[in-house]
């Protein structure tokens, strides 16, 4: 919520055969997303002053969030009109080349999507840095650090599998995870550090946050994927599991990784396209970067506020001009 493999509502937990992921475009239909609004035939309506830019939305808070405070200022200070998209990840990517997505707003590391859409294909570039930092991790209810010596060390994960075992686990320790499209090493890692464990699809961010927020109220033992920047932080204790650390190349093979997740600098992906004609929309777009506490922020009052997100980027733009306003091209 997310390295070229990573942020609604409690879905059933299914077995996992889990495949680096992709992200989402826009007006692709393809069953992994669906637009918000329809965009013009591919090709068409290229942003230019007073334009349509288009954005996917992918499917975690913080990118929403991201997304929301960006079409604000699209909309409100340049007089851009705003399509935003709901897609998976590598949909988005796809989008770039039928023309249908202007703009990923926060991409986690996706070194294949770049080799194959900015090296290779040239419909894509990079906008720069969102200035967030994202990392990927495994973990537990800090009260389980407490009631169970040395279990953020994965040396020790198989003496406390049972303690995860669920109905879907088989009778192996559980791994909750999320979305399906997230970006995600969990098979490889269990399998070649040896672990007991198995890992079972919650579908969901939400799921996630859900089973994070009863395993605190309950006590209830849990071992999850998850991701920071993320509000959960502030809400929830949580610990993270020491895996091996990552290394230069650790991961390169997706079959062999038994190796943490890297810290990423998150960054803007953009149509080619969009780059060479999108004027100050897209000097916008690139000289957009903020924290993940200005991120949390904003993607907190989306999700448990009650805001709208335009509701939740006003709010944040608001109190903040002097962060925003030098991202606005004169």
């Amino acid at each position: 919520m997310r390295i070229g493999r990573r942020v609604r509502l409690l879905a059933g937990v299914l077995t996992l055969g889990l495949a680096a992921a992709g992200c989402g475009g826009a007006k692709v239909e393809t069953g992994t997303g669906t637009a918000r609004t329809s965009a013009g035939a591919a090709g068409s309506s290229t942003p230019a002053a007073g334009g349509t830019v288009r954005i996917a939305i992918n499917p975690w808070a913080g990118y929403e969030a991201s997304a929301a405070v960006l079409s604000y200022l699209l909309e409100k200070e340049l007089g851009y009109k705003v399509e935003k998209k709901e897609l998976a990840e590598q949909v988005s990517w796809e989008g770039f080349e039928s023309g249908d997505v202007d703009l990923i707003v926060e991409n986690w590391g996706h070194d294949d999507l770049k080799k194959t859409f900015i090296e290779e294909k040239k419909v894509a570039v990079e906008a720069g840095p969102t200035g967030n930092k994202g990392v990927i991790g495994w973990y537990i209810p800090k009260w389980m650090t407490e009631k169970y010596p040395g279990i953020t060390d994965y040396k020790n994960l198989n003496k406390y599998a049972a303690l995860f075992t669920t109905s879907e686990s088989g009778g192996k320790g559980q791994l909750l995870f999320g979305d399906p499209s997230y970006v995600s090493n969990e098979e490889a890692i269990i399998k070649n550090l040896k672990l007991d464990y198995k890992v079972v699809v919650g579908g969901s961010e939400a799921a996630l946050i859900e089973s994070a927020t009863q395993a605190q109220r309950q006590r209830k033992p849990l071992l999850f994927y998850f991701w920071d920047p993320h509000w959960l932080f502030d809400r929830v204790e949580l610990v993270r599991v020491n895996l091996p650390p990552h290394t230069d190349g650790c991961d390169a093979d997706p079959k062999k990784v038994a190796c943490d997740y890297a810290e990423l600098d998150l960054d803007k992906i953009a149509s080619k396209r969009f780059a060479d004609t999108g004027g100050k929309a897209y000097e916008l777009v690139k000289n957009f970067s903020w924290t993940n506490e200005a991120q949390n922020a904003v993607a907190n009052g989306i999700t448990n506020d009650g805001l709208s997100p335009e509701d939740a980027a006003r709010k944040w733009v608001e109190a903040n001009p002097a962060v925003w306003a030098p991202w606005i091209p004169k």
